[in-house]
């Protein structure tokens, strides 16, 4: 299996409340992002100034550079894989790359285990918890909301390190929910918990599959709100 993960952080700086939706201060703009074959090549992704220093945002060439190289990767048959790329960088690198019908697709082919979590758990988990709870050693280096300030405080290269770790840790516990058949978590309480995912299923696939019990639950978040914006652009239906 030929595995690619790849993940965005943006240059928005925004204080965000408890269980706020973050999309309340969209739209965002890509600072950096990165991508990394398991055991493959590596690379970070970002636009240069006049002075030749990393830009605070990526041009929109160079996002539709990076929307072109997932695509091509798809093509060759790689397992394009991103946490939560579906309902985040995917939407906001095809935003920056003003072509969101092409982001849709290759959101569409791409493979998501947040989202598929979330499709029968009925709630979000975060890329850290699960690590966690899988036995993965290596952990993020810093706090996702910090990366904004460290990029314009010019700690370019601690983002780049960053970004390019999460797609590191993607990669290895993509490779752990296909050997255990299962995602494990750390819940808020701090035991371990664990769903049955006998495979993982392309994002499009996820889409039509039934929505999640939510039942139980007073502000559920609904399943569209992950890729409203690729119904918007293609006829996918759920």
């Amino acid at each position: 299996m030929k595995l690619l993960s790849f993940d965005i952080e943006i240059s928005d700086i925004f204080e965000l409340g408890i269980h706020e939706d973050m999309e309340k201060y969209a739209p965002f703009h890509i600072s950096v992002a990165a991508t990394a074959i398991h055991d493959g090549e590596e690379r970070v992704w970002y636009s240069e100034d006049e002075e030749g220093c990393p830009a605070l945002n990526m041009t929109q060439q160079r996002s539709h550079e990076l929307l072109e190289y997932l695509d091509d990767m798809q093509q060759k048959e790689f397992m394009v894989c991103a946490w939560n790329g579906l309902g985040f960088d995917l939407k906001w690198i095809g935003y920056q790359a003003k072509d969101m019908a092409l982001a849709a697709r290759i959101a569409l082919n791409s493979y998501d285990p947040m989202f598929q979590f979330f499709n029968q758990a009925g709630f979000p988990v975060s890329l850290a918890k699960v690590a966690q709870a899988m036995d993965i050693s290596q952990e993020k280096l810093m706090d996702g909301a910090d990366a904004p300030k460290e990029w314009r405080a010019g700690n370019y290269q601690k983002v780049m390190d960053y970004c390019l770790g999460d797609c590191q840790m993607t990669n290895l516990i993509t490779l752990a929910i296909l050997k255990a058949h299962q995602v494990r978590w750390v819940t808020s309480k701090g035991y371990i918990s664990s769903k049955y995912m006998p495979r993982l299923k392309p994002v499009e696939e996820v889409i039509r599959d039934p929505e999640p019990d939510q039942s139980w639950m007073d502000t559920p978040i609904p399943k569209s709100k992950f890729y409203k914006w690729v119904q918007d652009v293609t006829d996918v239906k759920a």
